[in-house]
């Protein structure tokens, strides 16, 4: 059986990530693809209960910034090994809303982290697997910081201030131009241009799948 696709979602705070991963998701399974959709921080019971100490200071404390890169990665690797590779492996096709490169983007960029070692890290915690395509929902920080104002509770991240916030928006840019992985999608239009815009690159990924399955 042919390894399953691997394809992340990211972006900023309020670039609809959440809300495109459950389209592409439906438009895959129409399309008889076996899907598996998860999150990052999160996924498995070990990750919700880490999500809940990373965005909502669960424990009564806001963890350090070396702290809070280690809970990520302790997420990050329970879910490669117990939910990703197995169905990857089991040939089925799966979504994140995020994965590594919000790691890059917000402690890299944003917390000023060394990005050699982040990504070094990163290996280890993933056993060095990788997304098979990254799709970036990019908005300007402006509409970012107005969508989250209009969810009501935000998270520790989302209090952030603006200027962190900027080095994350930056540094997505900037991975995205450093990867053929990555694909830059502007998400300020209207939800089903850019969900097309997705479908038209995941498309071409299924293609291929079929072609070398022919």
């Amino acid at each position: 059986m042919a390894r399953g696709r691997f394809i992340t979602l990211e972006g900023p705070e309020g670039a609809g990530k959440s809300t495109h991963l459950a389209l592409l998701a439906e438009r895959l399974r129409a399309a008889g693809v076996p899907v598996l959709t998860t999150r990052e921080p999160g996924g498995t019971r070990l990750g919700e209960a880490v999500r809940a100490l990373l965005q909502y200071d669960a424990a009564g404390e806001a963890p350090t910034p070396t702290a809070e890169l280690l809970l990520f990665l302790a997420c990050r690797a329970q879910l490669m090994d117990e939910v990703i590779r197995p169905a990857l492996e089991r040939g089925e096709w799966v979504l994140s809303d995020r994965f590594c490169d919000s790691t890059f983007a917000y402690q890299g960029y944003g917390r000023g982290m060394d990005l050699a070692e982040l990504k070094a890290l990163n290996r280890f915690a993933t056993h060095a697997w990788k997304p098979d395509l990254t799709v970036l929902l990019d908005i300007p920080e402006e509409e970012s910081r107005a969508r989250v104002a209009g969810r009501g509770r935000a998270d520790r991240f989302e209090r952030e201030q603006d200027a962190f916030h900027r080095r994350v928006a930056e540094g997505f840019r900037a991975l995205a131009k450093g990867s053929a992985r990555i694909l830059r999608i502007d998400s300020t239009g209207a939800r089903e241009e850019t969900a097309r815009a997705i479908w038209a690159a995941v498309e071409t990924l299924l293609q291929k799948e079929r072609d070398h399955d022919a």
